[in-house]
């Protein structure tokens, strides 16, 4: 089996380790990982590390990630998506496109928001999902979000169809529920799908059972974080025994140092020109 990276458009009804484990088996490797997680409910882009190409996944961009979601509004559930339990429903103001448009527009810009309990952020070495399903509830601390675009598709029948672009770590279904706040009622996603992630795009990606390995994507050209530097031949063996190089001062906090254009390892500056591994990414 080959290295590199897979661009999977997700079914509803699996969760990002399920899709792993449906990839381990198609491709007969132990070695899968994602980028980024899906919830069940939710469709679209899971950028999927392969064999060497697990390494990669820390240093792709994922900073903004763009969605189309469905808002209900007039009832809210206890998850904020089709998989809670519903609660009493509380009228729809009359509401119009334009003042949708609107009130979307109010949200662009930086904010905080708090994790819902169904996310897998860990408190005291624990998911917050795996208390939720215990029916407790945790304090939690807001964390800083960026909602970079907001734009309203269509409003029919007490329904909110948007796109928008975030910062990494912002939860749709939480915007979700502060927009239908925001238009003086109650809601929660009807329907998710994730449309691109960093310079991954859903475009590009193939289903499930159509994925192949000619798909795979050379994980190298992936890395847009950090400048590329091209290693002299006869650093290959240091850099594979992880020794410390002398390198430019001005390549960067951490550099992807490759030999004919493919990976060797990650490298980050500790004092001036002094630069040590962070980690291999050879196979």
């Amino acid at each position: 089996m080959e290295n590199g990276i897979l661009l999977l458009d997700k079914d509803p009804g699996m969760t990002s380790r399920d899709v792993d484990n449906a990839l381990q088996k198609k491709f007969a490797t132990s070695k899968v990982g994602h980028l980024g997680t899906l919830d069940p409910f939710a469709t679209g882009l899971l950028v999927v590390g392969v064999n060497r190409g697990t390494k990669f996944l820390p240093y792709f961009d994922d900073a903004k990630k763009s969605y189309i979601a469905s808002l209900q509004l007039g009832i809210a559930t206890s998850t904020g998506d089709p998989e809670g339990e519903k609660g009493p429903a509380k009228a729809i103001p009359e509401l119009t496109e334009a003042g949708i448009a609107e009130i979307l527009h109010s949200m662009l810009g930086p904010g905080e928001q708090i994790p819902p309990m169904t996310s897998a952020i860990k408190m005291n070495g624990e998911e917050l999902y795996k208390a939720a399903h215990r029916g407790e509830v945790k304090e939690r601390v807001p964390r800083k979000i960026e909602i970079f675009s907001l734009h309203l598709i269509e409003y029919k029948d007490g329904v909110v169809v948007f796109t928008c672009t975030v910062s990494r770590g912002t939860y749709i279904r939480v915007l979700g529920e502060d927009i239908a706040e925001k238009l003086g009622t109650v809601g929660y996603l009807l329907s998710l799908r994730r449309l691109s992630v960093g310079v991954f795009d859903l475009a590009h990606a193939h289903k499930l059972a159509d994925l192949a390995e000619k798909d795979l994507i050379d994980p190298t050209v992936c890395v847009t974080t950090m400048k590329h530097v091209e290693a002299d031949t006869e650093w290959v063996a240091d850099i594979k025994n992880g020794k410390a190089l002398t390198l430019n001062a001005d390549d960067g906090e951490k550099v992807l140092l490759c030999l004919h254009g493919e990976a060797l390892a990650v490298y980050k500056k500790v004092a001036d020109r002094y630069y040590v591994a962070e980690r291999g990414l050879f196979a």
